[in-house]
């Protein structure tokens, strides 16, 4: 539920905790705030409890059209969550994505190191 004054009114902050007081036996969640910035608010807090940890090094597409209009918000916070563990994140449809994130491959570790002194500076390369 959310609690929201659209009156240009002085209410004093007891109000709002008489107001949370008595829907909270009847309501999932009391908010202080518009519906939209309710509605904003559970999406961070669904995300926030994504176990980023199930989508270690898979590949993972983030729909990017539907029925319901999601901010730019959701889809920034969701790239934070899941770009350290991904393999890749995509943006779209599976037919038609758009890459965001590929994780880099590792060095090589085998085969011939060359170095190329600079100065003071020595940088490797690995030629396999």
């Amino acid at each position: 539920v959310a609690v929201h004054c659209t009156a240009d009114a002085i209410i004093p902050a007891w109000a709002y905790m008489l107001v949370a007081s008595n829907l909270q036996p009847f309501a999932k969640d009391v908010y202080s705030g518009t519906a939209d910035e309710m509605k904003k608010y559970l999406l961070l807090k669904n995300i926030q409890l994504i176990n980023a940890g199930e989508y270690n090094d898979k590949r993972v597409v983030i729909k990017g059209c539907g029925d319901v209009s999601i901010g730019e918000f959701a889809f920034l916070e969701i790239t934070k969550k899941l770009r350290p563990v991904v393999k890749s994140l995509m943006y779209g449809e599976p037919c038609s994505t758009v890459p965001v994130y590929k994780k880099p491959t590792a060095p090589a570790t085998k085969g011939e190191i060359k170095e190329i002194r600079s100065g003071k500076t020595v940088q490797r390369f690995f030629l396999c």
